[in-house]
């Protein structure tokens, strides 16, 4: 092999490279036959260089030029060439030269693929899965892959920077409620006890700054046993951040210059210098979701007025019963807009519990079609009121209780954006969303959660209310949102050990449960804690935006499918007994129902 040892990439040469000898190596990505002279492209992970096998080359190097094909590893030995002007390929970074090859080396051959390496492949998901090596050689994948290499290195730079120190926690740790199943292992050498894999490094994080050290971060591998839906992933990877004697506006900051750098370097985007705000009550009221998609402005109007002029009984019964009427003017799409596709975003509302979608639509400067008789007459008041024009559609959501107005009508909305293509690809719209409540109602446990987890801090002024009042507690959390995703999350930590039994006592544990399940971090609350607070920027998921796709797997290496199942090596996968025995564990038979 030394003698066919690669001395330049399949992407760097140029004109300037002419008349060089050079030895390339990498994979057959397309090979012609041209009346006797014989091209090849060969691929590897720096570009595409064109290979030649003239005519007038001996016969023995054309018969094995003949027997190539896609994906065979090979290796080249030639001259560099100028092509000739009518032949450059100005798409092709190498387009200006070709290599005259001397000599081929068939380094290893290639089976029947079973699907094509290219960019435009219909392979199913589970077959790409499959075969992810050959999945991972498209250029796409590969650039994928780069773009997060480059990433990961830009965060660590940015950070360790300016004074983070970058600290391993531990993958085995003590199994604590946190909201997802945990990953559990069973320890061999403690008969009967299992670690848990970290869903989080939260608790260590906090320790940490017990411990002292005043900025850490951690490229951090999470694990959720959660089931099968969207797109999640069973293992992902998170920029963890932690800082103490910081406030808020200390964490919101060193992020957005984060993101400015890391933006900027890999994608070549300037970001604005800070990000727009807005509060959960904002979010939920206007957009009708806590991640809201601002790359296009269709924000849901009050529309309670509709309520006073008009006997429209669904609308007369929500506002009287505390409720909302939310509407939505989808400018200029009312002629696009049938009965049947009207019904379609009826669906949509229905999901998140609306009873159902009114509409009209603006003609000739008058209200049509559906709920518009309601209003007959009062059709000026009712476009000035919302800022309707010719052609506008008005839907609208009315229910006694507010946040399903809100929340129906918000999925309408996204669903709009999707099909109207409203969001520009390239365009990168982020937003903060601050003032989360505390806590939320669990109508199935009648008790109160934690609205993000058990270690958030309350702002300060709702500390007397916490007990009599939890519902309109506000803590200090902050959620970073990216075209529609959450990429962020994080809050200001509890660093009091009374003030954390309190938060403990409200969400259902007693004294002793939380004792049994977080006395070591309780325990290091008495050694002179300092305030701090952090966030997770979710690594994969701002990769996939910045990659342009729709799922986080096309930025992972190796993903597990929609049902943490890897079909390339079989996992999970049954043990054998002697596994089971070693760790005094056995298989409860699975009785189908």
């Amino acid at each position: 092999m030394e003698q066919f040892k690669r001395t330049v990439t399949c992407g760097q040469l140029k004109k300037k490279d002419a008349k060089q000898q050079v030895t390339l190596n990498g994979w057959v990505h397309r090979a012609r036959n041209h009346g006797g002279i014989l091209f090849i492209n060969m691929r590897d992970r720096y570009g595409i260089t064109q290979v030649v096998v003239d005519d007038d080359a001996p016969d023995a190097l054309k018969e094995k030029a003949q027997t190539l094909k896609n994906e065979y590893c090979i290796a080249v030995e030639g001259i560099v060439r100028e092509r000739p002007e009518n032949m450059v390929n100005r798409d092709m970074p190498t387009g200006e030269v070709e290599v005259k090859a001397e000599h081929i080396e068939i380094l290893s051959e290639c089976d029947v693929l079973p699907f094509q390496i290219d960019e435009h492949t219909n392979a199913s998901e589970d077959l790409r899965l499959k075969y992810r090596y050959l999945d991972l050689r498209s250029t796409t994948m590969q650039n994928h892959l780069m773009l997060r290499s480059k990433v990961t290195f830009l965060v660590r730079s940015f950070l360790t920077q300016r004074g983070f120190l970058e600290i391993e926690t531990p993958t085995f740790i003590k199994s604590t409620p946190e909201g997802a199943r945990d990953y559990l292992v069973p320890a061999r050498l403690h008969p009967g006890k299992f670690y848990a894999l970290p869903q989080s490094p939260q608790l260590y994080k906090q320790l940490l700054m017990v411990s002292g050290f005043d900025k850490y971060f951690q490229i951090a591998r999470c694990y959720r046993d959660e089931d099968a839906r969207g797109d999640r992933q069973p293992e992902f990877t998170q920029i963890d951040i932690e800082m103490s004697f910081v406030s808020r506006e200390d964490v919101l900051s060193i992020t957005e210059q984060m993101m400015h750098v890391v933006f900027k370097e890999a994608c070549n985007v300037n970001l604005p210098e800070h990000f727009s705000r807005l509060t959960y009550d904002e979010a939920i009221d206007l957009y009708g979701t806590d991640k809201p998609d601002l790359r296009f402005d269709m924000a849901m109007k009050d529309a309670a007025f509709l309520a006073d002029i008009s006997d429209f009984e669904a609308f007369k019964k929500a506002i009287a019963h505390g409720g909302a009427i939310k509407a939505l003017v989808v400018h200029g799409q009312a002629s696009a807009y049938s009965r049947k596709k009207i019904e379609e975003l009826e669906e949509t509302a229905r999901i998140f519990k609306a009873k159902g979608l009114a509409w009209m639509k603006v003609e000739n400067s008058s209200l049509q079609g559906g709920i518009a008789k309601f209003f007959s007459g009062k059709d000026d008041y009712v476009l000035e009121k919302l800022n309707a024009h010719d052609g506008d559609l008005l839907l609208f959501v009315a229910d006694e209780i507010k946040k399903i107005a809100c929340y129906s009508l918000g999925a309408v909305r996204s669903k709009l954006g999707k099909d109207l293509q409203l969001a520009k690809p390239n365009d990168f719209q982020f937003v903060w969303i601050i003032d989360f409540p505390l806590f939320e109602w669990n109508e199935d446990e009648q008790k109160w959660d934690p609205a993000h987890h058990m270690f958030s801090s309350p702002q300060e002024k709702y500390l007397e209310t916490l007990e009599s009042d939890p519902g309109s507690v506000k803590g200090d959390l902050y959620d970073l949102v990216l075209n529609g995703y959450e990429i962020a999350s994080g809050s200001i930590r509890i660093h009091n050990a009374e003030l954390q039994k309190r938060i403990f006592k409200i969400v259902g544990f007693d004294e002793n449960e939380a004792e049994k399940k977080f006395s070591f971090l309780t325990k290091a609350f008495r050694f002179g804690p300092p305030p701090h607070g952090g966030i997770a920027p979710g690594l994969d998921r701002i990769l996939m935006i910045m990659a342009g796709e729709t799922s986080i797997k096309e930025v992972i290496a190796f993903p597990k499918n929609t049902f943490a199942y890897s079909p390339m090596d079989d996992s999970p996968s049954e043990v054998e007994q002697k596994q089971l025995d070693d760790l005094h564990l056995s298989i409860k038979p699975i009785i189908q129902a």
